[in-house]
């Protein structure tokens, strides 16, 4: 029995006159991404793309991998033979023998893409239906909850039948809206906030703050892997990781306490910006909800969007604590975002932090600071990262050159 996969694509189907483009860019990420699993051929028709393998295939790594590629909505193991009602039915019953035996209560799914075929979707799930039930007497048909769903699809050139499809990741692909810079800290909220933005169809590219020795390798090497686990969706992500010890410590020495935290979000907004354009992102994100903690209010963020000259992206600002937990779950960053390793927020802390800043408060105080000196330092000692979902890989200054 021949094998095919196939992808629907849900939303990129309402594209228009742009749709090809959004089908080209994800069947290009689909080439990267099951590559490792041997030869195949792709193409699109009638809002689907076929993956057709060839000898050697993997089609078992590439199902697992598949659900996790946006711009997808369901994923078909199916089935493939000619626009034969016969063929159709012997198929059903031989490759989904061991399913409908093990079953009690099924129903029959059909969808007709080809109006030239003579049967309809109700002569076909009649027909099929029919032709399982003598193969297997102990079935009965149960239209509205069975145990097991048979989908027979019709299309222009085959016929390709399958059970149920698996969930796929559905968004945008992945950098078909551009590029944007995410500010990764190793809490919940921040991983959540790169996984929508590039279910938004973004590319990824990190920046994280490191502390030393305030913060240890542990907390860097947790920050790896909330990125790695984000990977898995979008993809290959560069971080650059900025020395941010000097910083605090200069802000310690010569601020106000209850305005340590925002001169020190200002600060990552300015270094953040800067290594952003040198990548050509166009755009930061956070993972920053309204009022969640005292630099999270109204005026708060007013004062960090301040000095910086792009887009800032905050897609959980709206969501309580328990929304965010919840996607931090499903997409499975939630255990490792709580291990006990503190990221450079937690340093210099006030006990009483400012929530209603004024711009020119916080702009008074960094008078005292060499604010470009400092900025260039750090800038000057970032380590660069390359996170693929196999894990972390350190760039060498001789590399990037």
């Amino acid at each position: 029995m021949n094998e095919i996969i196939l992808l629907k694509c849900g939303e990129l189907v309402l594209k228009g006159l742009n749709r090809a483009k959004f089908e080209e860019w994800l069947m290009k990420t689909l080439r990267y991404r099951l590559r490792p699993f041997g030869h195949f051929s792709i193409y699109s028709l009638q809002s689907t793309i076929y993956i057709e393998p060839e000898d050697g295939f993997d089609t078992d790594s590439a199902m697992e991998a598949l659900p996790f590629v946006f711009g997808i909505v369901s994923v078909c193991r199916s089935y493939v033979c000619e626009k034969n009602l016969e063929e159709i039915k012997s198929l059903v019953t031989d490759a989904f023998h061991s399913e409908l035996s093990a079953a009690r209560t099924f129903k029959v799914q059909a969808k007709r893409s080809d109006k030239k075929f003579r049967y309809d979707s109700m002569d076909i799930m009649r027909e099929v239906g029919g032709h399982v039930l003598s193969v297997f007497p102990h079935l009965t048909v149960d239209v509205h909850s069975p145990e097991l769903t048979v989908h027979v699809e019709v299309r222009d050139r085959k016929a390709y039948v399958h059970i149920e499809p698996v969930e796929g990741a559905g968004g945008l692909p992945c950098g078909i809206n551009g590029k944007a810079t995410v500010l990764i800290s190793g809490g919940i909220d921040s991983p959540v906030a790169a996984y929508l933005m590039a279910r938004r169809g973004l590319e990824l590219h990190a920046v994280h703050f490191f502390s030393y020795p305030y913060t240890s390798e542990q907390a860097k090497e947790k920050v790896f892997e909330l990125l790695r686990l984000v990977s898995r969706f979008a993809g290959r992500i560069y971080l650059q990781v900025v020395p941010f010890t000097e910083i605090q410590e200069s802000i310690r020495e010569h601020c106000p306490e209850d305005l340590f935290t925002l001169v020190m979000r200002r600060f990552m907004m300015r270094i953040s910006s800067r290594l952003a354009r040198a990548c050509r992102s166009d755009a930061l994100i956070t993972g920053e909800s309204l009022g969640q903690v005292a630099s999270q209010t109204l005026l708060a963020l007013a004062a960090t969007d301040n000095v910086c000259d792009m887009p800032v992206f905050r897609p959980v600002i709206g969501f309580d604590k328990k929304d965010i937990v919840a996607i931090a779950r499903s997409i499975g960053t939630f255990d490792t975002s709580i291990l006990p390793y503190e990221d450079c927020c937690t340093v210099f802390t006030p006990k009483h932090p400012k929530t209603k800043p004024m711009i020119y408060e916080l702009e008074e105080a960094e008078k005292a600071l060499d604010i470009e000196n400092l900025i260039e330092r750090a800038i000057a000692g970032v380590q660069d990262v390359a996170i693929s979902p196999s894990g972390a890989e350190i760039i060498d200054t001789e590399d990037k050159q």
